[in-house]
């Protein structure tokens, strides 16, 4: 498999090259399009990359798309629903974390489980689903505006906003904390934060979807 970006970083767009029998699984709505050596399978369950298709898809829909190439080689294209950024991450019998949304897709040998126990409980007070996409094989994550990523040395702390954060692998140690008081959390668009501590990487997207909601709002006219 070969993936091509372009329109970086504001509207990628991403380009997965399959070899003769090779597939890849998406999100409903990640697609753009296909060549005609490309079959499209939708169900509702799948071994191996799926634990839960109805976490893995937001909560929104219980489908899942494969993508096969068959009787040649075969492209597919992709397209995360809100403009920004799109990284490839390669696991080797790892983890990676990520919030609900950023999951845009993954070769098969990839599983894609969200029964996180504590976690979930945990990140459920920052209005997050976090997913574990675990074993061997590619994975595509997509951000709203830029992609950051933070290295940190073993010891070394930073904090991030909950709003921006995307996602994080199984070696950093992050706690979820309130930043400062009532008022500067209403007044100042401040709450949850996440500490991260290495050694180990997160990813955050420079743009934050909600706080770019509740600016437009007020100018949407209604009838």
């Amino acid at each position: 498999m070969n993936a091509d970006f372009t329109h970086r970083p504001s509207y990628t767009h991403l380009t997965v090259t399959l070899a003769d029998g090779e597939s890849i699984v998406a999100e409903p709505g990640a697609m753009v399009g296909h060549s005609a050596t490309v079959s499209v399978d939708t169900s509702t369950s799948r071994d191996g990359l799926l634990s839960s298709a109805k976490s893995v898809l937001g909560g929104e829909s219980l489908f899942v798309n494969e993508f096969t190439a068959e009787g040649g080689t075969g492209t597919v294209t992709f397209a995360p629903s809100a403009p920004g950024d799109v990284m490839q991450h390669e696991l080797d019998d790892e983890t990676l974390y990520t919030t609900d949304g950023a999951f845009l897709a993954a070769t098969p040998a990839v599983d894609v489980d969200s029964e996180l126990g504590g976690l979930k409980s945990m990140l459920g007070e920052a209005s997050l689903t976090p997913l574990a996409l675990k074993g061997t094989g590619t994975v595509f994550v997509d951000a709203y505006g830029g992609l950051e990523r933070l290295d940190l040395a073993a010891g070394e702390s930073y904090t991030l906003d909950n709003q921006h954060l995307v996602a994080w692998d199984d070696t950093i140690e992050f706690e979820m904390r309130s930043v400062g008081g009532l008022k500067s959390s209403l007044l100042g668009g401040e709450g949850l934060v996440f500490e991260f501590t290495g050694p180990g990487t997160a990813w955050y997207q420079t743009r934050d979807l909600d706080a770019f909601v509740s600016t437009i709002q007020p100018r949407l006219t209604t009838n």
